[in-house]
Protein backbone atom coordinates (compact mmCIF):
# COMPACT_ATOMS: atom_id res chain seq x y z
CA UNK A 1 0.00 0.00 0.00
CA UNK A 2 2.94 2.40 1.02
CA UNK A 3 4.48 1.62 -2.53
CA UNK A 4 1.30 2.65 -4.05
CA UNK A 5 0.82 5.59 -2.62
CA UNK A 6 3.99 6.68 -3.71
CA UNK A 7 3.67 5.80 -6.98
CA UNK A 8 0.49 8.25 -7.27
CA UNK A 9 1.97 11.22 -5.16
CA UNK A 10 4.92 10.89 -8.18
CA UNK A 11 3.55 8.52 -10.49
CA UNK A 12 6.10 10.00 -13.43
CA UNK A 13 9.10 10.11 -11.06
CA UNK A 14 11.19 6.96 -12.18
CA UNK A 15 13.81 6.67 -9.80
CA UNK A 16 12.12 7.12 -5.97
CA UNK A 17 14.85 9.27 -4.09
CA UNK A 18 17.83 10.75 -5.38
CA UNK A 19 19.44 11.61 -2.35
CA UNK A 20 22.20 14.41 -2.37
CA UNK A 21 24.89 15.19 -0.63
CA UNK A 22 29.02 14.77 -1.22
CA UNK A 23 31.13 10.91 -0.16
CA UNK A 24 31.23 9.85 2.64
CA UNK A 25 34.34 10.59 4.97
CA UNK A 26 35.85 8.50 8.01
CA UNK A 27 34.10 10.87 10.21
CA UNK A 28 30.85 10.08 8.67
CA UNK A 29 31.70 6.69 10.46
CA UNK A 30 30.79 8.10 13.98
CA UNK A 31 27.12 7.98 13.37
CA UNK A 32 27.10 3.87 13.21
CA UNK A 33 25.03 1.84 15.14
CA UNK A 34 28.49 -0.91 14.30
CA UNK A 35 31.82 0.45 14.68
CA UNK A 36 33.82 0.71 10.59
CA UNK A 37 35.83 -2.36 9.64
CA UNK A 38 38.19 -2.54 7.14
CA UNK A 39 35.40 -3.16 4.41
CA UNK A 40 33.71 -0.20 5.50
CA UNK A 41 37.00 1.82 4.95
CA UNK A 42 37.51 0.57 1.75
CA UNK A 43 34.27 1.17 0.03
CA UNK A 44 33.46 4.64 1.83
CA UNK A 45 34.64 6.89 -0.74
CA UNK A 46 35.66 7.83 -4.41
CA UNK A 47 37.92 11.32 -4.75
CA UNK A 48 36.23 13.53 -6.87
CA UNK A 49 39.22 13.24 -9.14
CA UNK A 50 38.86 9.38 -9.51
CA UNK A 51 35.22 9.45 -10.47
CA UNK A 52 35.83 11.79 -13.56
CA UNK A 53 38.42 9.66 -14.62
CA UNK A 54 36.26 6.73 -14.66
CA UNK A 55 33.83 8.53 -16.28
CA UNK A 56 36.23 9.72 -18.94
CA UNK A 57 37.83 5.60 -19.07
CA UNK A 58 34.08 4.51 -19.85
CA UNK A 59 33.68 7.21 -22.53
CA UNK A 60 36.94 6.17 -24.23
CA UNK A 61 35.28 2.72 -23.96
CA UNK A 62 32.37 3.41 -25.93
CA UNK A 63 34.14 4.91 -28.64
CA UNK A 64 36.92 2.52 -29.07
CA UNK A 65 33.45 -0.07 -29.35
CA UNK A 66 31.52 2.58 -31.55
CA UNK A 67 34.53 3.82 -34.12
CA UNK A 68 35.62 0.34 -34.73
CA UNK A 69 32.06 -0.64 -35.36
CA UNK A 70 31.71 1.91 -37.81
CA UNK A 71 35.08 1.44 -39.81
CA UNK A 72 35.06 -2.13 -39.71
CA UNK A 73 31.60 -3.48 -39.52
CA UNK A 74 29.47 -0.37 -40.71
CA UNK A 75 26.53 -0.87 -42.44
CA UNK A 76 26.49 -4.71 -41.35
CA UNK A 77 24.58 -5.20 -38.26
CA UNK A 78 27.24 -6.16 -35.29
CA UNK A 79 31.36 -6.18 -35.04
CA UNK A 80 33.11 -9.13 -34.87
CA UNK A 81 35.93 -7.83 -32.21
CA UNK A 82 38.67 -9.74 -32.75
CA UNK A 83 38.84 -10.44 -36.47
CA UNK A 84 37.76 -6.92 -37.34
CA UNK A 85 34.79 -7.50 -39.90
CA UNK A 86 30.80 -6.90 -40.11
CA UNK A 87 28.28 -9.58 -39.09
CA UNK A 88 24.78 -9.63 -40.57
CA UNK A 89 22.01 -12.43 -41.06
CA UNK A 90 23.42 -15.67 -41.09
CA UNK A 91 21.63 -16.10 -45.05
CA UNK A 92 22.97 -19.47 -45.41
CA UNK A 93 21.28 -20.93 -42.55
CA UNK A 94 17.98 -19.48 -41.41
CA UNK A 95 17.62 -22.33 -38.60
CA UNK A 96 20.03 -19.91 -36.65
CA UNK A 97 18.11 -17.94 -34.62
CA UNK A 98 20.76 -17.50 -32.05
CA UNK A 99 21.86 -14.64 -34.86
CA UNK A 100 18.86 -14.27 -37.37
CA UNK A 101 16.48 -13.46 -34.24
CA UNK A 102 18.75 -10.29 -33.47
CA UNK A 103 20.02 -9.46 -36.53
CA UNK A 104 18.21 -8.00 -39.83
CA UNK A 105 20.74 -6.14 -42.07
CA UNK A 106 19.50 -3.08 -41.03
CA UNK A 107 22.76 -1.81 -39.28
CA UNK A 108 21.69 -2.41 -35.17
CA UNK A 109 24.33 -1.47 -33.43
CA UNK A 110 24.38 2.58 -35.18
CA UNK A 111 20.32 2.61 -34.09
CA UNK A 112 20.75 1.04 -31.05
CA UNK A 113 23.71 3.08 -30.02
CA UNK A 114 21.78 6.60 -30.64
CA UNK A 115 20.75 7.95 -27.74
CA UNK A 116 24.30 6.74 -25.89
CA UNK A 117 25.62 9.17 -27.91
CA UNK A 118 23.45 11.61 -27.08
CA UNK A 119 23.77 11.43 -23.56
CA UNK A 120 27.84 11.29 -23.89
CA UNK A 121 26.98 14.93 -25.45
CA UNK A 122 28.32 14.11 -28.65
CA UNK A 123 25.78 16.10 -30.91
CA UNK A 124 27.64 16.12 -34.10
CA UNK A 125 27.81 12.77 -34.33
CA UNK A 126 24.25 11.48 -33.52
CA UNK A 127 23.39 13.91 -36.10
CA UNK A 128 25.69 11.95 -38.81
CA UNK A 129 24.36 8.48 -36.70
CA UNK A 130 20.84 9.73 -37.22
CA UNK A 131 21.10 10.74 -41.44
CA UNK A 132 23.17 7.36 -42.45
CA UNK A 133 19.71 5.65 -40.43
CA UNK A 134 17.50 7.80 -42.28
CA UNK A 135 19.08 7.30 -45.56
CA UNK A 136 20.57 3.97 -45.45
CA UNK A 137 18.24 2.20 -42.87
CA UNK A 138 14.78 0.18 -44.99
CA UNK A 139 12.77 -2.39 -43.06
CA UNK A 140 11.92 -3.26 -46.35
CA UNK A 141 13.82 -6.92 -45.97
CA UNK A 142 13.44 -10.11 -46.46
CA UNK A 143 14.76 -10.73 -43.01
CA UNK A 144 12.90 -13.13 -40.31
CA UNK A 145 13.57 -11.76 -36.80
CA UNK A 146 12.35 -11.83 -33.49
CA UNK A 147 9.57 -9.33 -32.61
CA UNK A 148 11.28 -9.28 -28.81
CA UNK A 149 14.62 -8.51 -30.03
CA UNK A 150 13.25 -6.03 -32.92
CA UNK A 151 10.91 -4.32 -30.47
CA UNK A 152 13.40 -3.22 -27.59
CA UNK A 153 16.33 -2.67 -29.50
CA UNK A 154 15.22 -1.02 -32.79
CA UNK A 155 12.08 0.77 -32.03
CA UNK A 156 12.31 1.65 -28.68
CA UNK A 157 16.29 3.18 -30.33
CA UNK A 158 14.18 4.92 -33.24
CA UNK A 159 11.44 6.63 -30.45
CA UNK A 160 14.03 7.85 -28.07
CA UNK A 161 15.73 9.56 -30.56
CA UNK A 162 13.02 11.21 -31.89
CA UNK A 163 12.15 13.12 -28.94
CA UNK A 164 15.00 13.61 -28.11
CA UNK A 165 15.50 15.73 -31.10
CA UNK A 166 12.65 17.41 -30.20
CA UNK A 167 12.76 18.11 -26.85
CA UNK A 168 13.17 22.27 -27.21
CA UNK A 169 15.43 22.26 -23.82
CA UNK A 170 18.32 20.96 -25.67
CA UNK A 171 19.40 18.98 -22.43
CA UNK A 172 21.64 17.18 -24.69
CA UNK A 173 22.77 19.91 -27.18
CA UNK A 174 21.73 20.70 -30.43
CA UNK A 175 20.56 17.38 -31.78
CA UNK A 176 18.25 17.92 -34.54
CA UNK A 177 19.45 18.46 -37.92
CA UNK A 178 18.13 21.45 -39.57
CA UNK A 179 16.27 19.45 -41.99
CA UNK A 180 14.98 16.93 -39.65
CA UNK A 181 10.65 16.41 -40.38
CA UNK A 182 9.96 13.63 -38.12
CA UNK A 183 11.46 10.83 -40.50
CA UNK A 184 12.30 8.31 -37.38
CA UNK A 185 9.14 8.60 -36.01
CA UNK A 186 8.18 7.08 -39.51
CA UNK A 187 10.90 4.75 -39.48
CA UNK A 188 9.65 3.79 -36.08
CA UNK A 189 6.00 3.29 -37.55
CA UNK A 190 7.01 1.56 -40.32
CA UNK A 191 8.88 -1.09 -37.96
CA UNK A 192 5.68 -1.50 -36.07
CA UNK A 193 3.73 -2.06 -39.05
CA UNK A 194 5.79 -4.74 -39.95
CA UNK A 195 5.86 -6.38 -36.36
CA UNK A 196 2.12 -6.13 -36.18
CA UNK A 197 1.22 -9.09 -38.46
CA UNK A 198 2.85 -11.28 -35.21
CA UNK A 199 -0.91 -11.05 -33.92
CA UNK A 200 -2.33 -11.73 -36.87
CA UNK A 201 -4.77 -15.47 -36.74
CA UNK A 202 -3.14 -15.83 -33.43
CA UNK A 203 -5.77 -18.31 -31.92
CA UNK A 204 -5.50 -16.15 -27.95
CA UNK A 205 -4.20 -13.09 -28.27
CA UNK A 206 -0.53 -14.06 -28.02
CA UNK A 207 1.88 -12.63 -30.54
CA UNK A 208 4.00 -14.58 -32.65
CA UNK A 209 7.77 -14.68 -31.90
CA UNK A 210 8.45 -14.37 -35.20
CA UNK A 211 7.99 -12.19 -38.20
CA UNK A 212 9.60 -11.40 -41.57
CA UNK A 213 9.36 -7.78 -42.11
CA UNK A 214 8.41 -8.36 -45.89
CA UNK A 215 5.61 -11.27 -45.41
CA UNK A 216 4.80 -10.93 -42.04
CA UNK A 217 4.29 -14.33 -39.51
CA UNK A 218 6.46 -17.69 -41.88
CA UNK A 219 4.47 -20.46 -42.69
CA UNK A 220 5.06 -23.64 -40.51
CA UNK A 221 6.95 -21.59 -37.70
CA UNK A 222 7.54 -22.24 -34.52
CA UNK A 223 4.61 -21.00 -31.98
CA UNK A 224 6.75 -21.21 -28.23
CA UNK A 225 7.78 -17.82 -26.98
CA UNK A 226 8.74 -16.99 -23.65
CA UNK A 227 6.73 -14.75 -21.55
CA UNK A 228 9.22 -11.83 -21.88
CA UNK A 229 8.69 -12.45 -25.40
CA UNK A 230 5.52 -11.84 -25.21
CA UNK A 231 4.75 -9.20 -22.37
CA UNK A 232 7.48 -6.63 -23.18
CA UNK A 233 5.76 -4.99 -25.76
CA UNK A 234 3.82 -2.33 -23.86
CA UNK A 235 6.31 0.06 -23.08
CA UNK A 236 8.17 1.12 -26.84
CA UNK A 237 3.84 0.04 -28.99
CA UNK A 238 1.87 2.47 -26.06
CA UNK A 239 4.05 5.32 -26.57
CA UNK A 240 3.97 4.74 -30.53
CA UNK A 241 0.52 4.74 -30.32
CA UNK A 242 0.14 7.78 -28.49
CA UNK A 243 2.37 9.58 -30.90
CA UNK A 244 0.98 8.98 -34.01
CA UNK A 245 -2.79 8.51 -32.64
CA UNK A 246 -3.30 4.86 -33.71
CA UNK A 247 -4.35 2.44 -30.61
CA UNK A 248 -3.66 -0.58 -32.74
CA UNK A 249 -0.27 -0.84 -31.41
CA UNK A 250 -1.07 -0.38 -27.88
CA UNK A 251 -4.14 -2.55 -27.64
CA UNK A 252 -2.50 -4.91 -29.07
CA UNK A 253 0.09 -5.22 -26.56
CA UNK A 254 -2.15 -4.84 -23.69
CA UNK A 255 -4.13 -7.64 -24.77
CA UNK A 256 -1.57 -10.04 -24.85
CA UNK A 257 -0.64 -9.15 -21.19
CA UNK A 258 -4.16 -9.73 -20.48
CA UNK A 259 -3.96 -13.05 -22.08
CA UNK A 260 -0.59 -13.96 -19.84
CA UNK A 261 -2.64 -12.30 -17.26
CA UNK A 262 -5.41 -15.11 -17.13
CA UNK A 263 -2.53 -18.03 -17.50
CA UNK A 264 -1.41 -17.86 -14.44
CA UNK A 265 -1.57 -21.22 -12.35
CA UNK A 266 -4.74 -21.07 -10.13
CA UNK A 267 -2.92 -22.15 -7.11
CA UNK A 268 0.39 -19.88 -7.17
CA UNK A 269 -0.86 -17.01 -9.44
CA UNK A 270 2.53 -17.69 -11.19
CA UNK A 271 3.94 -17.47 -14.52
CA UNK A 272 5.77 -20.31 -16.65
CA UNK A 273 8.23 -19.35 -18.52
CA UNK A 274 6.87 -20.41 -22.22
CA UNK A 275 3.54 -20.99 -23.86
CA UNK A 276 2.26 -21.71 -27.23
CA UNK A 277 0.83 -19.27 -28.99
CA UNK A 278 -1.89 -20.99 -30.45
CA UNK A 279 -3.35 -22.87 -27.36
CA UNK A 280 -2.12 -21.01 -24.71
CA UNK A 281 -0.97 -24.02 -22.98
CA UNK A 282 2.64 -23.65 -20.88
CA UNK A 283 5.00 -25.51 -22.33
CA UNK A 284 7.61 -24.17 -19.73
CA UNK A 285 6.50 -24.30 -16.22
CA UNK A 286 9.36 -22.82 -14.75
CA UNK A 287 8.83 -19.84 -13.25
CA UNK A 288 11.76 -17.31 -11.74
CA UNK A 289 13.03 -13.38 -12.50
CA UNK A 290 15.78 -14.13 -15.17
CA UNK A 291 15.32 -15.21 -18.76
CA UNK A 292 11.94 -15.82 -20.01
CA UNK A 293 10.37 -13.44 -17.42
CA UNK A 294 12.25 -10.91 -16.29
CA UNK A 295 10.91 -7.78 -18.68
CA UNK A 296 7.41 -8.67 -18.68
CA UNK A 297 7.62 -8.25 -14.89
CA UNK A 298 9.48 -4.97 -15.66
CA UNK A 299 7.42 -3.54 -17.81
CA UNK A 300 3.98 -4.19 -15.59
CA UNK A 301 6.06 -1.84 -13.54
CA UNK A 302 7.15 0.57 -16.05
CA UNK A 303 3.92 0.77 -18.56
CA UNK A 304 2.37 2.44 -14.93
CA UNK A 305 4.73 4.88 -14.91
CA UNK A 306 4.16 5.72 -18.26
CA UNK A 307 0.67 5.32 -18.89
CA UNK A 308 -0.96 5.74 -15.25
CA UNK A 309 -3.30 2.95 -16.02
CA UNK A 310 -3.87 1.33 -12.38
CA UNK A 311 -4.16 -2.17 -13.82
CA UNK A 312 -0.31 -2.24 -14.78
CA UNK A 313 0.33 -1.57 -11.44
CA UNK A 314 -2.08 -3.76 -10.07
CA UNK A 315 -0.41 -6.62 -11.59
CA UNK A 316 2.52 -5.92 -10.89
CA UNK A 317 2.16 -5.59 -7.39
CA UNK A 318 0.56 -8.66 -7.26
CA UNK A 319 3.39 -10.56 -9.01
CA UNK A 320 5.93 -8.94 -7.14
CA UNK A 321 4.10 -10.19 -3.60
CA UNK A 322 3.96 -13.57 -5.58
CA UNK A 323 7.67 -13.77 -6.38
CA UNK A 324 8.88 -13.01 -3.18
CA UNK A 325 6.58 -15.62 -1.45
CA UNK A 326 7.82 -18.03 -3.57
CA UNK A 327 10.56 -17.55 -4.87
CA UNK A 328 12.79 -15.63 -2.27
CA UNK A 329 14.85 -18.08 0.14
CA UNK A 330 17.33 -17.12 2.98
CA UNK A 331 16.64 -15.05 6.11
CA UNK A 332 13.66 -13.00 6.41
CA UNK A 333 15.23 -9.21 6.23
CA UNK A 334 18.42 -8.63 4.49
CA UNK A 335 20.39 -6.02 6.62
CA UNK A 336 19.12 -8.20 9.76
CA UNK A 337 18.39 -11.07 11.38
CA UNK A 338 20.28 -14.87 10.91
CA UNK A 339 20.46 -16.89 8.28
CA UNK A 340 22.09 -17.59 4.36
CA UNK A 341 21.88 -14.91 1.97
CA UNK A 342 18.59 -14.05 0.30
CA UNK A 343 17.96 -15.64 -2.96
CA UNK A 344 15.38 -15.56 -5.48
CA UNK A 345 15.38 -18.71 -6.97
CA UNK A 346 13.47 -20.63 -10.19
CA UNK A 347 10.49 -22.39 -9.03
CA UNK A 348 7.57 -24.74 -10.11
CA UNK A 349 4.84 -22.44 -11.26
CA UNK A 350 2.56 -24.82 -9.88
CA UNK A 351 3.39 -25.51 -6.58
CA UNK A 352 6.46 -22.95 -5.99
CA UNK A 353 8.98 -25.76 -4.92
CA UNK A 354 12.62 -25.06 -5.89
CA UNK A 355 13.32 -26.43 -9.70
CA UNK A 356 16.63 -25.62 -10.34
CA UNK A 357 19.86 -24.70 -8.53
CA UNK A 358 21.20 -21.81 -11.03
CA UNK A 359 20.83 -18.47 -11.37
CA UNK A 360 21.17 -16.56 -14.69
CA UNK A 361 22.91 -13.43 -15.37
CA UNK A 362 19.42 -11.49 -16.10
CA UNK A 363 18.10 -11.99 -12.92
CA UNK A 364 20.80 -9.47 -12.51
CA UNK A 365 18.47 -6.56 -13.51
CA UNK A 366 15.93 -7.60 -10.98
CA UNK A 367 17.66 -5.27 -8.10
CA UNK A 368 16.89 -2.47 -10.60
CA UNK A 369 13.75 -3.52 -10.71
CA UNK A 370 13.01 -3.47 -7.28
CA UNK A 371 15.09 0.45 -6.81
CA UNK A 372 12.14 1.62 -9.00
CA UNK A 373 9.56 -0.48 -7.00
CA UNK A 374 11.07 1.32 -3.60
CA UNK A 375 11.98 -1.86 -2.10
CA UNK A 376 15.36 -0.88 -1.16
CA UNK A 377 16.53 -3.11 1.13
CA UNK A 378 16.18 -6.39 -1.09
CA UNK A 379 17.30 -4.62 -4.10
CA UNK A 380 20.85 -4.17 -2.16
CA UNK A 381 20.61 -7.55 -1.02
CA UNK A 382 19.94 -8.74 -4.69
CA UNK A 383 22.64 -7.07 -5.99
CA UNK A 384 25.20 -7.95 -3.30
CA UNK A 385 24.48 -11.60 -4.64
CA UNK A 386 25.69 -10.89 -8.16
CA UNK A 387 28.55 -8.32 -7.30
CA UNK A 388 30.23 -11.02 -4.98
CA UNK A 389 29.58 -13.42 -8.26
CA UNK A 390 31.36 -10.52 -10.59
CA UNK A 391 34.25 -10.60 -7.83
CA UNK A 392 34.45 -14.31 -8.18
CA UNK A 393 35.05 -14.58 -12.30
CA UNK A 394 36.02 -11.31 -13.27
CA UNK A 395 32.15 -11.00 -15.00
CA UNK A 396 29.02 -13.06 -14.52
CA UNK A 397 28.82 -16.40 -15.76
CA UNK A 398 25.63 -16.98 -17.83
CA UNK A 399 24.15 -19.11 -15.63
CA UNK A 400 25.69 -19.51 -11.89
CA UNK A 401 24.98 -22.85 -9.59
CA UNK A 402 24.01 -21.97 -6.34
CA UNK A 403 24.56 -24.99 -4.84
CA UNK A 404 27.65 -26.16 -6.22
CA UNK A 405 29.13 -22.90 -6.47
CA UNK A 406 30.26 -22.75 -10.22
CA UNK A 407 29.14 -21.88 -13.49
CA UNK A 408 26.41 -24.25 -15.43
CA UNK A 409 26.71 -22.12 -18.86
CA UNK A 410 30.18 -20.50 -18.85
CA UNK A 411 30.28 -17.18 -21.54
CA UNK A 412 29.67 -13.70 -20.58
CA UNK A 413 28.29 -11.56 -23.61
CA UNK A 414 29.13 -7.95 -22.25
CA UNK A 415 25.41 -8.31 -20.67
CA UNK A 416 24.30 -4.52 -19.30
CA UNK A 417 22.23 -5.86 -16.22
CA UNK A 418 24.14 -5.89 -13.41
CA UNK A 419 25.56 -2.81 -14.26
CA UNK A 420 22.21 -0.91 -14.89
CA UNK A 421 21.47 -2.24 -11.53
CA UNK A 422 24.55 -0.65 -10.06
CA UNK A 423 23.75 2.32 -11.91
CA UNK A 424 20.45 2.34 -10.47
CA UNK A 425 21.32 1.62 -6.74
CA UNK A 426 24.02 4.30 -6.75
CA UNK A 427 21.66 6.97 -7.59
CA UNK A 428 19.08 5.80 -5.13
CA UNK A 429 21.37 6.06 -2.21
CA UNK A 430 24.64 7.53 -3.75
CA UNK A 431 26.29 4.89 -1.61
CA UNK A 432 30.24 5.61 -2.83
CA UNK A 433 30.42 1.34 -2.66
CA UNK A 434 28.54 1.50 -5.61
CA UNK A 435 31.58 3.68 -7.79
CA UNK A 436 33.70 0.93 -6.16
CA UNK A 437 31.73 -1.66 -8.10
CA UNK A 438 31.50 0.08 -10.98
CA UNK A 439 35.41 1.06 -11.24
CA UNK A 440 35.67 -3.00 -10.80
CA UNK A 441 33.10 -3.49 -13.70
CA UNK A 442 35.19 -0.59 -16.24
CA UNK A 443 38.38 -2.75 -15.05
CA UNK A 444 37.09 -6.04 -16.12
CA UNK A 445 35.77 -5.10 -19.30
CA UNK A 446 39.32 -3.29 -20.49
CA UNK A 447 41.22 -6.04 -18.82
CA UNK A 448 39.32 -9.41 -20.05
CA UNK A 449 37.34 -8.26 -22.86
CA UNK A 450 38.86 -5.62 -24.72
CA UNK A 451 39.98 -7.27 -28.42
CA UNK A 452 42.10 -5.78 -31.47
CA UNK A 453 38.58 -3.72 -32.76
CA UNK A 454 35.90 -3.71 -29.78
CA UNK A 455 34.76 -5.46 -27.12
CA UNK A 456 34.45 -9.39 -27.27
CA UNK A 457 32.11 -12.00 -25.72
CA UNK A 458 33.73 -14.27 -23.14
CA UNK A 459 33.25 -17.77 -24.37
CA UNK A 460 34.38 -19.38 -20.89
CA UNK A 461 34.75 -17.77 -17.49
CA UNK A 462 36.97 -20.40 -16.50
CA UNK A 463 39.80 -19.67 -19.20
CA UNK A 464 38.63 -16.11 -20.46
CA UNK A 465 38.60 -17.17 -23.71
CA UNK A 466 36.84 -14.97 -26.32
CA UNK A 467 34.46 -15.39 -28.84
CA UNK A 468 34.42 -13.18 -32.03
CA UNK A 469 30.86 -11.19 -31.32
CA UNK A 470 30.04 -7.88 -29.91
CA UNK A 471 26.14 -7.66 -29.86
CA UNK A 472 24.38 -4.05 -29.92
CA UNK A 473 23.59 -4.02 -26.12
CA UNK A 474 27.26 -2.96 -25.48
CA UNK A 475 27.01 -0.25 -26.76
CA UNK A 476 22.97 0.95 -26.11
CA UNK A 477 23.24 -0.67 -22.60
CA UNK A 478 26.56 -1.39 -20.83
CA UNK A 479 28.83 1.55 -21.40
CA UNK A 480 25.34 3.83 -21.16
CA UNK A 481 24.83 3.12 -17.53
CA UNK A 482 28.46 2.84 -16.68
CA UNK A 483 28.97 6.27 -17.78
CA UNK A 484 25.71 7.86 -15.74
CA UNK A 485 27.32 5.92 -12.82
CA UNK A 486 30.62 8.29 -13.03
CA UNK A 487 29.01 11.03 -15.12
CA UNK A 488 27.12 12.29 -12.14
CA UNK A 489 26.28 15.97 -13.59
CA UNK A 490 24.83 14.15 -16.66
CA UNK A 491 21.47 15.70 -17.42
CA UNK A 492 19.93 11.91 -17.27
CA UNK A 493 20.97 12.34 -13.60
CA UNK A 494 20.36 15.91 -12.86
CA UNK A 495 16.54 15.35 -14.12
CA UNK A 496 16.19 11.58 -13.64
CA UNK A 497 12.78 12.49 -12.69
CA UNK A 498 11.68 13.45 -16.35
CA UNK A 499 13.39 10.39 -18.20
CA UNK A 500 12.84 6.26 -17.52
CA UNK A 501 14.73 3.27 -19.12
CA UNK A 502 13.21 0.96 -22.12
CA UNK A 503 14.54 -2.81 -21.05
CA UNK A 504 17.28 -2.24 -23.60
CA UNK A 505 18.30 1.12 -21.63
CA UNK A 506 16.95 3.96 -24.36
CA UNK A 507 15.67 6.75 -22.18
CA UNK A 508 12.17 7.96 -22.66
CA UNK A 509 10.94 11.75 -22.20
CA UNK A 510 8.39 11.47 -19.35
CA UNK A 511 5.34 13.86 -19.59
CA UNK A 512 1.43 14.17 -19.19
CA UNK A 513 0.89 13.56 -22.92
CA UNK A 514 1.97 9.99 -22.05
CA UNK A 515 -1.38 9.69 -20.03
CA UNK A 516 -3.55 10.71 -22.68
CA UNK A 517 -4.59 9.24 -25.65
CA UNK A 518 -4.08 10.90 -28.51
CA UNK A 519 -7.31 9.04 -29.83
CA UNK A 520 -9.49 10.47 -27.15
CA UNK A 521 -7.85 14.30 -26.80
CA UNK A 522 -5.70 15.23 -29.37
CA UNK A 523 -2.74 17.13 -27.22
CA UNK A 524 -0.40 16.82 -30.16
CA UNK A 525 -0.77 20.12 -31.62
CA UNK A 526 3.08 20.80 -32.04
CA UNK A 527 6.28 19.13 -31.10
CA UNK A 528 6.64 21.22 -28.25
CA UNK A 529 4.01 20.11 -26.49
CA UNK A 530 4.81 16.34 -27.37
CA UNK A 531 8.41 16.43 -24.82
CA UNK A 532 6.89 19.10 -22.41
CA UNK A 533 7.53 17.64 -19.03
CA UNK A 534 5.54 19.15 -15.69
CA UNK A 535 6.71 16.44 -13.06
CA UNK A 536 7.81 17.06 -9.41
CA UNK A 537 11.08 15.99 -7.54
CA UNK A 538 10.20 12.56 -5.12
CA UNK A 539 11.39 13.73 -1.91
CA UNK A 540 10.80 11.04 0.63
CA UNK A 541 13.83 9.11 2.04
CA UNK A 542 13.67 5.43 0.86
CA UNK A 543 17.03 4.48 3.26
CA UNK A 544 18.28 6.22 6.75
CA UNK A 545 21.87 7.61 6.41
CA UNK A 546 23.59 4.75 7.68
CA UNK A 547 22.54 3.34 4.12
CA UNK A 548 24.37 6.20 2.42
CA UNK A 549 27.75 6.56 4.50
CA UNK A 550 28.39 3.19 5.01
CA UNK A 551 28.33 -0.52 3.50
CA UNK A 552 24.73 -0.77 2.23
CA UNK A 553 25.22 -4.59 3.02
CA UNK A 554 26.19 -4.37 6.81
CA UNK A 555 29.83 -5.39 6.67
CA UNK A 556 29.27 -8.70 8.15
CA UNK A 557 26.76 -9.94 5.81
CA UNK A 558 29.03 -8.76 2.99
CA UNK A 559 31.24 -11.21 4.61
CA UNK A 560 29.32 -13.80 4.63
CA UNK A 561 28.34 -14.06 1.41
CA UNK A 562 31.86 -12.95 0.37
CA UNK A 563 33.01 -16.37 2.23
CA UNK A 564 29.94 -18.81 1.13
CA UNK A 565 31.42 -18.45 -2.54
CA UNK A 566 35.33 -18.13 -2.00
CA UNK A 567 35.68 -14.26 -3.06
CA UNK A 568 38.16 -12.04 -1.11
CA UNK A 569 36.54 -8.18 -1.22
Amino acid sequence: MLAKILFLLASVAPFLVLLQGSWASEKAFNIFRYPPNNLDRKYGRVSEHERRELANATRAMFYFGYENYMKHAYPKDELNPIYCSGRGPDWENPSNININDILGDYSLTLIDALDTLAILGDAVEFRKAVQLVIENVTFDKNSTVQVFEANIRLLGALLSAHLLILDKSKPFGDLEPEWYDGELLEMASDLASRLLPAFDNSKTGLPHPRVNLRDGVPKGSRTDTCTAGAGTLLVEFGVLSRLIGDPVYEMSARRANKVLWNLRNAKTGLFGNVVDVDTGKWMGELSGVGAGLDSFYEYLLKAFILFGEEDDYSMFNETYTLVKQYMRRGRPHCNSGFGEHPLYVNVDMKNGGTQTTWIDSLQAAFAGVQVLAGDMEEAICTHALYYTIWKKYGVLPERFNWQRISPDVMFYPLRPEFVESTYLLYQATRNPFYLHVGRDILTSLNNLTRAECGYATVHSVLDMTLEDRMESFFLSETCKYLYLLFDIDNPVNLKSHQYMFTTEGHILPLGPWLRKKRWDVDLFQNAETVIQVNASHASCAAIDKERIYGLPLRSHYLEQISGTLGVEL
